[in-house]
């Protein structure tokens, strides 16, 4: 008998001990999500040289102000787990998970740049400015230490590669790199009349696949499907217009040779042009 209450002491003891411990838990809504961290990357069907009957290399840019492509550009600081797909390139990159190429020569992945060369291209630099003091009229010099701003990335250049596979009869694509196009002013710029645009690096789309996949982005339809980054740009939940082509005048950009409506009409047309290429290839 006395061992009966050892043990029924033991078991309530256990049982309070595991209720505290349940109640303890706390979860951030109405459900327990599924910890999109752990989520791999959807593997791409083999694909032989033999099977591409036609293909052709596009660079397109995402603006990242458009209503649609928001969800890359925030959260500007991290909420709720989500990053901006900026912070989370540029934090892969300190940490040595992503290699960043440099933009300023080709944007076929030959020169690696390290983190602080990553910074110099975003024009986060330590500068020395001459400051006059107002109380002595005398002019000082102030050190401005450097400071990554993200939220000057307002574009992403992304390559891709259309192509026919004749074993499916699909048009298909793949995309090859992301590059950040940064938006900023001149010093000498005070009014900020005159914006400048460049390109900071290259990112190696499919190395940079396992990071994206592991991270959540906004989905604004239905919070209740944790959407990854990946399966943003596999689905093509992006708005985006051409920029250039694969020709044979050395790969020159649209802006080039036409401006205006007369660009956006070419952008458009290269648009058609791939699309038609698949349709021509049915008889109805």
């Amino acid at each position: 008998m006395k061992k009966l209450t050892i043990a029924l002491g033991i078991l309530i003891c256990a049982t309070c001990f595991t209720g505290k411990q349940a109640q303890a838990q706390i979860v951030d809504g109405a459900y327990q999500r599924t910890d999109i961290t752990k989520k791999k990357p959807m593997a791409f069907p083999y694909l032989r040289e033999a099977d591409v009957m036609w293909s052709k290399k596009i660079w397109r840019i995402i603006d990242l102000r458009e209503k649609m492509n928001q969800v890359l550009y925030f959260p500007t600081v991290e909420t709720e787990g989500r990053n901006s797909l900026i912070n989370l390139l540029l934090k892969a990159i300190e940490d040595g998970l992503l290699t960043a190429y440099d933009a300023r020569s080709d944007d076929e992945f030959k020169v690696p740049m390290t983190f602080d060369q990553v910074k110099e291209a975003l024009g986060a630099v330590t500068r020395t400015r001459r400051v006059r003091d107002l109380e002595t009229g005398e002019f000082n010099d102030v050190t401005i230490e450097a400071q990554i701003r993200g939220e000057e990335i307002k574009q992403i250049m992304v390559k891709e590669e259309w192509f026919f596979d004749k074993q499916t009869s699909t048009m298909n694509v793949r995309i090859i790199g992301l590059c950040p196009i940064q938006e900023y002013y001149r010093d000498e710029d005070i009014a900020h009349e005159n914006v400048q645009r460049r390109q900071v690096f290259w990112i190696y789309y499919p190395e940079a696949r396992e990071l994206l996949s592991g991270n959540a982005v906004m989905n604004t339809h239905n919070t209740a499907y944790n959407m990854s980054f990946d399966d943003l740009f596999i689905k093509r939940r992006f708005t985006s217009y051409v920029v250039k082509e694969s020709n044979v005048y050395n790969d020159r950009a649209i802006s080039q040779y036409l401006t205006g409506i007369d660009a956006m009409q070419e952008s458009k047309r290269i648009e058609k042009q791939i699309f038609n290429w698949e349709q021509d290839l049915w008889e109805y």
